[in-house]
């Protein structure tokens, strides 16, 4: 919605309508009345809930028995820029705390999983507990939850947690393979997260997701924007990480970038140098 409302501006300079004008300004109004909802009704006092459903049932909130949490409420308030600046930081902390799996290397989309509650979100309460939508690691939704926190600043983390949801690191040993099941050098779509299946790949070769692993990694940590034909650098890296190089291909120039991080901080290392 902000990235429209802009280009709408850019036009109604060329244009100089004022019908034009009038309609970026209902917009605008819209986008307040939205983040107004969001930050009001939808707050749980934790994190964002989910969504309301037709019969007047939540989804997402800490009173229900399954699906208290969801990740991407918490992610995409980050991502659009909707939820107010504390709550943002909140939310973020929740998703962690109840949605990040470090034992089995995942980040759930929602959790508990719909089992036998009253609550009916739909076609995903027919999928086991724990498996694809249903409170298993659904992959665009944890890229997302990484994405949000790259672009709080939060560089360890969103490091730590692509390492994490990497398929190579489910198969690092024998007995993560056994446990992984599918193969280590494409993504999965989706990774059971409950009982004895937990840590388990479902649908491989899955371009949504890979897509939007590529994405993360690319553009929000290693902070390589082609942005109105320029190129931008503004990465938020691991601390731990003192340098690292790109080699981006425009036309037919080659650019060899050296990004270098002497000072161990989390996002916007200064000294680049491009050979």
């Amino acid at each position: 919605m902000q990235k429209w409302v802009l280009i709408c501006k850019k036009l109604s300079e060329n244009l100089n309508d004022e019908n034009f004008n009038e309609e970026i300004k209902n917009y605008e109004n819209i986008m307040e009345k939205l983040k107004r909802a969001l930050n009001n009704n939808g707050w749980d006092g934790r994190w964002f809930k989910r969504a309301f459903m037709d019969d007047g049932n939540i989804l997402g909130s800490m009173q229900n028995e399954e699906c208290k949490i969801d990740s991407i409420s918490q992610s995409w308030s980050v991502i659009s820029g909707a939820g107010d600046n504390d709550k943002k930081y909140i939310s973020m902390e929740s998703l962690e705390n109840h949605l990040v799996d470090k034992e089995n290397g995942i980040i759930k989309l929602l959790d508990p999983p719909f089992e036998k509650g009253k609550l009916d979100p739909g076609y995903i309460k027919a999928y086991l507990p724990g498996t694809r939508e249903n409170g298993g690691q659904y992959t665009h939704a944890s890229c997302w939850a990484i994405i949000a926190e790259a672009i709080l600043g939060f560089g360890n983390k969103a490091g730590e947690f692509y390492k994490m949801i990497n398929p190579i690191e489910h198969s690092r040993t024998k007995e993560a393979a056994n446990k992984y099941k599918v193969e280590p050098y494409v993504v999965s779509a989706d990774i059971y997260g409950q009982k004895n299946l937990a840590g388990r790949g479902g649908w491989t070769w899955y371009t949504g997701s890979s897509s939007w692993m590529y994405e993360t990694g690319i553009k929000y940590l290693l902070g390589l924007r082609i942005e109105e034909n320029k190129l931008k650098l503004e990465p938020c890296i691991p601390n731990d990480w003192k340098e690292y190089s790109i080699k981006y291909k425009f036309g037919s120039s080659i650019y060899n970038i050296i990004v270098k991080n002497p000072n161990g901080k989390c996002i916007r290392s200064k000294q680049i140098q491009i050979k």
